[in-house]
């Protein structure tokens, strides 16, 4: 059994790629693995000061309810990040939830790593951009991130429409099999 940690950082509840991490939950419950959601929206993140104190004492200055999170993190086998897609980026609330990650992110390793990319956009080869970004986060400065999987929610525009797309069934089964 797998302690699964899935980040929406999806502002509409109920949106696509909020939707499609519901249906990765539904799959990892469905395995036997212990699985949490986290709907960024919920929590009062607050952008990074930059300010250095955390390189020392790897405690953010900041009182709001990122340090719980970083615990999550910290604790989980297997790591979704999931965000609509805007302006062929990933939406402020998660670039703001990894900038957060500062004080710990070297405690974040050895982790399997599932991104969800929900866009109107219909190409795959269009979401490049954002998923470089996730990768220069989980590749580039995480110790030991593995690549698990992709889940394109691609041309899906109103919220509901990822049900009748692949990426529906395909998010259930990365949940089963992380």
């Amino acid at each position: 059994m797998k302690n699964v940690l899935i980040v929406s950082s999806s502002p509409r509840r109920g949106g696509n790629s909020d939707l499609l991490c519901d249906r990765f939950l539904a799959g990892a419950q469905a395995a036997g693995h212990q699985a949490e959601k986290v709907f960024l929206p919920e929590h009062k993140i607050n952008y990074c000061l930059g300010c250095g104190v955390c390189n020392d004492t790897h405690v953010c200055v900041q009182k709001d309810d990122m340090a719980a999170l970083l615990d999550k993190m910290v604790r989980a086998d297997v790591i979704v990040l999931a965000t609509p897609v805007y302006f062929y980026s990933m939406d402020g609330q998660l670039k703001t939830f990894i900038d957060r990650t500062v004080p710990r992110y070297t405690e974040i390793k050895n982790k399997d790593f599932y991104f969800i990319l929900a866009a109107a956009d219909t190409d795959k080869k269009n979401m490049t951009r954002t998923l470089e970004a996730l990768r220069g986060f989980t590749q580039d400065c995480l110790e030991g991130a593995r690549e698990k999987g992709v889940i394109y929610g691609v041309g899906a525009w109103q919220k509901g429409e990822v049900k009748a797309l692949p990426c529906w069934e395909e998010a259930f089964e990365a949940g089963k099999n992380c």
